[in-house]
């Protein structure tokens, strides 16, 4: 069905993985296209409760896009390029689900900003983190401009952005970028599938309510504290909230239907 991810469902989770090894993980159009088609899968299979997004193999989750693929570009397929790539990653921020990235190995570029479109990034020790489209005489296309500032301050993401340097997991996790390190990718995994059936114990309607408005934060078209009340009150308009409240009174676990 893919000819560059490799698709798995473990129970309910969806393991995304990058299968372009020999070229580091390079994003290319074919791959985006694809990518695009598994978020949707994402969204509309009732029995997924989040997605997993990582590369095949230790040396990198992404190490970019596939430069050979827009060298000769005009501006207005930069444009096109920028903005189709940039609402597949949009999809991505906005699931309803947590779509969580594995960093193992180089996250540069694209990659990196692929990654920052998640809801969080769980990273081995061994990758680097870097936006070096500077030194190809270009600026990042896919977010990073803007998803960078947001996760590690406007300081912080211009020096990265405008020396093109790549930093380590450890930093990234200091900065805020990255949310755990963990010595293998096994280990890294485990910690992904434990945040997703975590949250999946979770109501989905407010799951999916929660991030909007995270997302509103930073939508300036947006007040996020009038869309954090309308939000609110209609969360008490549905049946995961009386059996929320229903079972904290009774002192049982409460069983969430999404409804």
């Amino acid at each position: 069905m893919y000819n560059n991810l490799l698709v798995e469902n473990q129970n309910g989770i969806l393991i995304i993985t990058i299968n372009r090894e020999d070229k580091l993980n390079a994003l290319n159009i074919e791959l985006l296209s694809e990518l695009k088609k598994v978020v949707k899968v994402v969204y509309d299979d009732k029995t997924i409760k989040g997605a997993i997004l990582t590369g095949k193999g230790p040396k990198a989750f992404a190490a970019g896009a596939d430069i050979a693929e827009f060298a000769s570009f005009t501006e207005k397929q930069g444009i096109e390029l920028s903005q189709s790539g940039g609402a597949i990653f949009k999809s991505i921020e906005e699931c309803p689900k947590p779509f969580l990235a594995l960093n193992n190995g180089f996250t540069l570029g694209g990659g990196c900003e692929l990654a920052m479109a998640c809801h969080m990034r769980i990273a081995t020790d061994n990758a680097k983190f870097g936006q070096p489209e500077v030194a190809l005489g270009i600026i990042p296309g896919y977010g990073a401009t803007q998803r960078l500032v947001q996760l590690v301050g406007k300081g912080k993401a211009l020096e990265l952005l405008m020396t093109g340097n790549m930093i380590t997991a450890a930093e990234a996790k200091d900065l805020g970028l990255v949310n755990y390190t963990f010595a293998s990718i096994e280990e890294a995994m485990d910690k992904c599938k434990e945040l997703i059936n975590k949250i999946a114990t979770q109501g989905p309607l407010a799951i999916a309510k929660i991030i909007d408005c995270v997302n509103c934060y930073f939508d300036h078209n947006i007040d996020g504290f009038e869309e954090e009340s309308k939000l609110f009150g209609a969360s008490m308009n549905t049946q995961d909230f009386k059996e929320g409240t229903t079972a904290f009174i009774e002192k049982r676990k409460a069983v969430f239907t999404g409804q």
